[in-house]
């Protein structure tokens, strides 16, 4: 699993919370406006998820409290893109510094 994970707790029962590299760059190209299909790296989005823990936990709340109705079988919430589209949060990109590829790495067009 590629992303970022998140350990919570309901009481004393422990939930896992996970949101995919894809949906995470998703996001980002939603908020950033990027023509490019650059990825995150690792320490992009992990960073990323520490400068917005709040609005991702308000996403992860809301969808948790939707368990049953969901047919979760088990406290893991996995955060979808129309999961962040219904919440309207904001992401916050200002501490988020992307380094030009190589040119090995750059498409042929």
């Amino acid at each position: 699993m590629d992303g970022l994970r998140l350990s919570a707790r309901d009481g004393a029962k422990p939930v896992e919370a996970f949101i995919g590299r894809k949906v995470m760059d998703i996001w980002v190209a939603s908020v950033a406006h990027r023509v490019g299909k650059q990825s995150l790296f690792r320490g992009q989005y992990n960073a990323l998820g520490k400068l917005n823990l709040a609005s991702i936990e308000r996403i992860v709340s809301a969808k948790y409290q939707l368990g049953v109705t969901l047919n979760r079988q088990h406290p893991f919430v996995e955060v979808l893109v129309s999961d962040i589209e219904e919440s309207g949060e904001a992401l916050d990109l200002s501490e988020l510094v992307r380094e030009p590829l190589p040119p090995a790495f750059h498409r042929l067009a």
